[in-house]
């Protein structure tokens, strides 16, 4: 057993030299291929995307994502590669081509209420539960709701009920 523990631990070692440091480029949270920043959301372009273990076709396929639309928020960059963290906290590689700049949220909390207006007052619109996936429209800085739509409807969603945007940050359509 201890000389199979000696040929894997090069191999592994090998492996993990293969992959760039994904980095985050000439400033601190500048991307390092498009000068944008880093960490930031964008969402999954189509229903089949392949998350890889590296930044190249030649790395394995890890799972594959079927939800057009999924927030992802990218965490480094390498030439059309983008390294990024799912909602349920997984990490890996994306071709560029499978992302697109339009925002999209995922519902965490187990039940969260979409309103007619920005504060908790205002009228139900729908109960969304754990795991339901959308378009976010609009977000002030430092507001608690972000505008949402679904299907068809629209409405305000608490920023802590879902995962797609950064605390205080502002989101224009």
């Amino acid at each position: 057993m201890p000389r199979l523990r000696l040929i894997l631990l090069p191999l592994v070692l090998l492996l993990c030299a293969a992959v760039p440091d994904p980095g985050t480029g000439p400033g601190p949270g500048v991307g390092s291929v498009t000068g944008l920043p880093v960490p930031r959301f964008v969402s999954l372009r189509s229903d089949d995307v392949n998350v890889r273990a590296g930044p190249g076709f030649q790395y394995p396929v890890n799972w594959v994502y079927q939800r057009a639309g999924l927030p992802v928020e990218i965490i480094g960059e390498f030439d059309v590669w983008r390294h990024i963290l799912a909602p349920d906290g997984g990490t890996g590689w994306v071709h560029e081509a499978m992302i697109r700049a339009k925002r999209g949220f995922y519902v965490t909390a187990a039940k969260a209420v979409l309103r007619r207006a920005p504060n908790p007052d205002a009228g139900v619109v729908a109960y969304l539960r754990r795991g339901v996936s959308g378009a976010l429209l609009r977000c002030k800085a430092n507001s608690q709701y972000c505008k949402v739509a679904i299907k068809f409807e629209t409405g305000y969603l608490a920023r802590a009920d879902f995962w797609g945007a950064f605390a205080g940050e502002t989101v224009k359509p």
